[in-house]
C-alpha cells in the first residue's frame, strides 16, 4: 500500500514548474529564467535518461485509481497555486523596481506556469461531468484569455480532430508559427460558431444571459482592467503578455499532438471516427508526470472522459520518438522537426 500510495503522489511533479517560478520570483536576478531553463532544456534531458514506460493499468488498478480522490485534488490545487503566483508576480513588478531582462522573464516563468498548471489542468477538468470542476477549469484559462478553448475544444475539436476543418490540427508541412496564426484565430471563431449553434439548439437568441462567449469576454476584460486600475502599467503589461505566453504554449502543446495525421473518408463520404491512430502518443515519464498524461493524448481521444491517471498506451498508435516537452523544443526548429517527423506520418494521411 505504500508503495502505492507513493506512485499516485508522483503527480507532485508537475508542480515542480510553479516552485521554480516562485524562486525566479523570491530570488530575481537571473533566477527569473529558472523557470524556462528548468521546463525546456532541464525536462528534455530528463527525459532522454528516463526510460519509456508503455505499461497499462489492470482492470483491478484502474478501480481503486478511480476511486482515489487524491487525483482529483492534485488538479483543484492548480487553482490557488496559480493565481498565487499570479498575484505575488503582479505585486512584484508594481511595486518593485527590476531590470528589463527580468521583467521579460518574469513573463516567461508565470507564462510557463499558466500553459502547463493553468491551461492544462483547466483542459483535464473541462472534460469532467460536474459543474464545479468545470468551473474551476474555466478559472484556470481566464489568465491565459482563452476561456473560449472549453467551448471549441470539447464540442470542436474532439469532434473534428485530424480533419482539414479542424483549427487545432497542425497540417503535413506546417510550421509551428504558422500554426500558432492560424490555430488561435480560427479556433476563437469557431468557439463563436459553435455557441450559436448551442444557443439556437436551445432556442436562445444571440443575446442571451446563457452566452457564454459574451461571459468570457466580460471576464477576462473586468481581470485586466482590474489589474490596471489596482496596479498600474507594468503589472498590465505584464498580465497581458504572462497570458499570451500560456496559450502560445497551448498552441504548441496542439501542434506537436496531431501534426500530419488525418483521417481518411469513407466510401459514403463521411470522414472514419477518431482512433488511436489520430495523435501522437508519447509514453516518457517525465512528460507523462509533469503534463498530467496528457502525452498520452491517442487515449484520450479515443475517450475524452477518461481521468488521467488511467490512460493507455495503444500499441497502434503513432509514437513521438521524444517526450512532449522535448517535442515542444524541437517544433521551435521547422527543418528539423520536419526532417524527424515527416517519415513517421503515415504515407496514407499525406495529402497532396
Amino acid at each position: 500500500m505504500q508503495s502505492q500510495n507513493m506512485k499516485d503522489i508522483k503527480y507532485l511533479a508537475a508542480f515542480s514548474i510553479p516552485v521554480m517560478a516562485f524562486f525566479g520570483l523570491y530570488l530575481k536576478g537571473y533566477w527569473v529564467w529558472a523557470t524556462p531553463i528548468f521546463a525546456f532544456v532541464c525536462i528534455p534531458i530528463l527525459e532522454l535518461i528516463f526510460p519509456v514506460d508503455t505499461e497499462n493499468l489492470q482492470p483491478e488498478e484502474v478501480d481503486n485509481k478511480l476511486k482515489r480522490k487524491i487525483f482529483d485534488w492534485l488538479l483543484y490545487l492548480n487553482l490557488p497555486v496559480v493565481f498565487g503566483l499570479v498575484l505575488y508576480a503582479l505585486a512584484l513588478v508594481s511595486n518593485q523596481t527590476i531590470e528589463t531582462y527580468e521583467f521579460v522573464g518574469l513573463i516567461f516563468s508565470i507564462g510557463i506556469v499558466l500553459g502547463v498548471n493553468g491551461i492544462n489542468v483547466g483542459h483535464e477538468l473541462g472534460h469532467r461531468q460536474t459543474t464545479n470542476e468545470r468551473f474551476i477549469g474555466k478559472l484556470l484559462l481566464l489568465p491565459s484569455f482563452y476561456m473560449h478553448f472549453y467551448i471549441e475544444h470539447n464540442f470542436g475539436h474532439h469532434l473534428h480532430a485530424a480533419t482539414p476543418e479542424d483549427a487545432a490540427t497542425a497540417r503535413y508541412n506546417q510550421s509551428v508559427y504558422s500554426f500558432w496564426l492560424t490555430s488561435t484565430i480560427r479556433q476563437y471563431f469557431s468557439a463563436w460558431r459553435i455557441q450559436r449553434q448551442l444557443l439556437s439548439n436551445n432556442n436562445l437568441s444571440f443575446l442571451s444571459f446563457k452566452n457564454d462567449m459574451f461571459w468570457y469576454i466580460v471576464f477576462q476584460t473586468v481581470y485586466l482592467i482590474v489589474i490596471a486600475m489596482l496596479l498600474g502599467t507594468s503589472a498590465l503589461l505584464f498580465a497581458f503578455f504572462a497570458g499570451i505566453v500560456g496559450f502560445i504554449l497551448l498552441e504548441t502543446v496542439n501542434y506537436i499532438e496531431h501534426y500530419g495525421l488525418l483521417r481518411l473518408k469513407t466510401k459514403s463520404g463521411r470522414y472514419e471516427r477518431v482512433k488511436e491512430v489520430h495523435s501522437w502518443n508519447s509514453n516518457h515519464v517525465i512528460g507523462r508526470i509533469v503534463l498530467y498524461e496528457l502525452t498520452r493524448h491517442s487515449d484520450h481521444h479515443y475517450k475524452s472522459s477518461k481521468k488521467y491517471q488511467i490512460l493507455d498506451c495503444h500499441d497502434e498508435s503513432p509514437q513521438m520518438p521524444f517526450g512532449y516537452p522535448t517535442s515542444m523544443v524541437l517544433s521551435m526548429i521547422p527543418p528539423l522537426w520536419f526532417k524527424i517527423m515527416n517519415k513517421r506520418v503515415p504515407k496514407e494521411m499525406i495529402t497532396s
